[in-house]
């Protein structure tokens, strides 16, 4: 390709993807009418054919497409006649041109009773193989649902067939691999089912009651800690006293406070989300024009119960979100993205709002709407500072506000991890009452997968993590960290194998711990058990076979923590050996044990030791011979059998996404965003560098390090490095064998002296 026509076609493609047609008309035209690249003028020429589709000016649409019908190209010659054919056909009227908003639509969602509609115009699912895919789109935010890839046949690459509004087709998955789109099966409904066997909610309601009183918990030690701490500063200050009221115990007025937040979390939360993230009330009509389904199944499910309808919300933000919040039923909020409504089919934004009726009938949103209220103003408070840190250029005086933020960060980290468990455990419910409240799980399938792509475009767009994926991010039915590589990866790598790690590692459920989200594949494979259970095909099919991961590398994987039972055998054995010494009056060592704390150093020791065992394995020497690139990245994503511990050498190249300023200095939000899809680096500032990490975020970077596979793939940086030469080190061996030392000598220290 010529060098002048790229950047070009790049930019063309760009504004195509991101809606900006006059632009892309602009860029593309040019291209198309060179005769010296034939590759470009093709890529060129399907995408104007979009372009001015949108635009209005379907003649020129229509000549262009009886020009790529005489392309050499059979796949093409294929898109072509299937635009031809939608561009000459009479329009339909507005409303149903609503309706069918989505292009390569294999027939019309079902109603709630379970009938299916299929339209006129549309082949049904027995008009075609049981085993092909049909492509869907949302056209009003292409980039969620159809990303760029790379192709890998004889026309690279051609731009996302961005859908023309109400385009109906289905193509093979060949052909979707070739234009760069998501396929999708599009599974039936259930026309009859019979009701699931009752779930038991007894782990559910404890897990509730656990969470809150984590909360409490928590919340109590934080504010024990800052009052205390500001007392003795009282006291070391001259002319200044301690003030008596802080000397109190917060216990019970801290528990009557939380009690009645429950109570206005609703009303409050109404405030903090319009006057935060815009949030406005969503009227019912507004909500049938992307969705009848939807309506039909809030109407029936508030009836059957007699609840009033919950109110509804919309946030006007693209990415794709979905929370529920209320103290009781009657009062119950479900909040809704514009990104979602315009991402999602009808009959899936029916079912992802009854899996939030699924929350309402369990009554976990109730606890979780506690925990949002909570951290909402805190995270706020993180902004803020971080904001108030970006302002101040004299870094004497920004390293201060950098800890403040820092802080407050971690503050709001251990206040949502006291959730984590009860935001996985609640998912599986909810999708089982909303599968069982359509008939319809399938449908649940793509919706999961669609937000996981819509929320990954969202990163890429926003080149980093938005406030509200994060502040939000444990009521939302995925989360923003799962979907950085799933979202991202499918046109090099079918769900099904990308899923396999989540379904048939043995492993798989020990690295979650610190995980917002179940897994996805263990999450789809369960609703996929949900319509073979109504003998319905199922929208993806997983192997059945578990892989086989050696024990060995498990207990080398978890050795740190095995260390800390290893260490309480330890200090059993010690007190043992003490009374017998004791008793034999050989040695008398209770002056340093009769207090106990010795268990705590032998607890150290033994995780120091556990650390230890494992940096050979975990950071092992990065050789250029079995170094991974790029194009190895599927392979690793879709290896079952990997764990952490498999460290892969890998150097790729891609562009470093992540927020800038303070509110990165930890390097919680860095992303890679390679040629295959989006992955998330783990980085570790090393003070003394010349060059931070934050000064690369936007550039394009090589990164060298190793892949882990785990729950969130990621990559544990050993360096970033620039095309102009600038190298960034991340010291993670140096800093795992920092912690075992400092381990092992404060447990030493607890050990000797009591």
């Amino acid at each position: 390709m010529p060098s002048h026509a790229k950047p070009s076609l790049e930019a063309g493609l760009v504004a195509l993807k991101q809606g900006n047609y006059q632009t892309a008309i602009a860029q593309l035209e040019p291209i198309a009418s060179i005769q010296s690249n034939a590759t470009a003028s093709l890529q060129a020429q399907v995408g104007l054919v979009m372009a001015y589709a949108r635009t209005g000016e379907v003649p020129k649409a229509i000549a262009i497409s009886q020009n790529l019908i005489k392309s050499n190209n059979p796949q093409v010659q294929e898109w072509a006649t299937r635009a031809l054919e939608h561009l000459t056909k009479r329009k339909k009227p507005e409303q149903e041109s609503k309706k069918i908003e989505t292009g390569f639509v294999a027939f019309e969602n079902s109603t709630p009773d379970s009938t299916p509609v299929t339209s006129p115009e549309t082949p049904t699912l027995e008009e075609k193989p049981n085993n092909d895919r049909v492509i869907e789109t949302k056209s009003d935010d292409i980039p969620a649902m159809v990303p760029l890839a790379k192709l890998k046949a004889t026309l690279a690459p051609l731009p996302p067939p961005t859908p023309l509004s109400g385009f109906m087709g289905s193509v093979t998955r060949t052909q979707a691999k070739l234009f760069g789109v998501i396929y999708w099966r599009q599974a039936q409904r259930a026309r009859a089912w019979q009701p699931l066997r009752k779930p038991k909610l007894i782990p559910l309601r404890l897990l509730s009651a656990g969470t809150f009183i984590a909360l409490f918990w928590t919340i109590r030690e934080i504010l024990k800690l800052a009052l205390g701490l500001i007392n003795q500063t009282l006291v070391k200050l001259p002319y200044l006293e301690p003030i008596q009221l802080l000397y109190y115990d917060p216990t019970r007025l801290l528990l009557i406070v939380l009690v009645i937040l429950i109570a206005v979390s609703p009303w409050l939360l109404d405030l903090l989300l319009a006057n935060l993230y815009g949030q406005r009330e969503f009227p019912k009509d507004v909500l049938n024009t992307h969705s009848r389904e939807a309506v039909r199944v809030l109407q029936r499910c508030c009836q059957q119960r007699h609840w009033p309808l919950p109110k509804l919300r919309i946030l006007p933000t693209a990415a794709p979100i979905l929370l529920t919040y209320g103290s009781l039923p009657r009062n119950a909020r479900i909040v809704v993205s514009q990104g979602l409504l315009e991402q999602l089919a009808d009959d899936e934004i029916a079912i992802i709002y009854a899996t939030q009726l699924g929350h309402i009938a369990h009554w976990d949103f109730a606890v979780m709407s506690l925990l949002l209220l909570v951290t909402l103003p805190i995270h706020q408070l993180y902004q803020q500072v971080s904001k108030l840190g970006d302002k101040i250029s004299a870094k004497i005086w920004r390293w201060p506000v950098t800890i403040l933020a820092s802080l407050i960060y971690g503050i709001w980290c251990l206040l949502t991890g006291t959730t984590l468990w009860l935001s996985r455990l609640r998912l599986y419910y909810s999708d089982r009452i909303a599968a069982e409240i359509t008939g319809n799980p399938n449908a649940l399938i793509r919706a999961l997968l669609k937000i996981a792509i819509g929320i990954a475009s969202d990163i890429q767009k926003q080149e980093h993590t938005s406030w509200q994926l994060e502040s939000l991010n444990l009521l939302t039915p995925v989360s923003y960290q799962q979907s950085l590589s799933l979202g991202t990866i499918a046109s090099n790598l079918s769900f099904e194998s990308f899923l396999k790690w989540d379904t048939a590692n043995p492993y798989r459920r020990w690295f979650t711990i610190n995980n917002s989200h179940p897994l996805m594949g263990d999450r789809l494979e369960r609703l996929c058990q949900i319509a073979r259970h109504w003998h319905l095909d199922t929208e993806l099919h997983f192997a059945s076979v578990p892989s086989k991961v050696k024990r060995q590398s498990f207990l080398l994987q978890v050795a740190p923590w095995l260390g800390i039972p290893l260490g309480v055998l330890f200090a059993a054995f010690v007190w043992l050996t003490w009374q017998l010494a004791f008793t034999l009056k050989f040695l008398n060592l209770k002056w340093i044990y009769e207090d106990w704390s010795f268990i705590t150093g032998c607890l150290l020791i033994g995780f120091s030791i556990g650390t230890v065992m494992r940096i050979n394995s975990f950071f092992p020497d990065i050789k250029p011979a079995t170094i991974q690139t790029d194009d190895s990245l599927p392979n690793l994503l879709a290896d079952p059998s990997a764990l952490p511990i498999d460290s892969v050498s890998v150097r790729l190249v891609g562009k470093l996404l992540g927020r800038q300023g303070t509110s990165n200095s930890l390097a919680q939000d860095l992303i890679l965003q390679s040629s295959v899809g989006l992955v998330k680096l783990h980085h570790i500032s090393w003070l003394g560098q010349s060059v931070n990490h934050q000064e690369l975020i936007g550039r394009q970077i090589i990164v060298t390090g190793w892949f882990r596979r785990g729950a969130t793939p990621w990559i544990d940086i050993q360096t970033l490095e620039t095309q102009s030469g600038k190298t960034i080190h991340s010291p993670h061996p140096i800093w795992s064998i920092f912690l075992a030392v400092a381990a092992q000598a404060w447990g030493a220290y607890i050990f000797l002296t009591g």
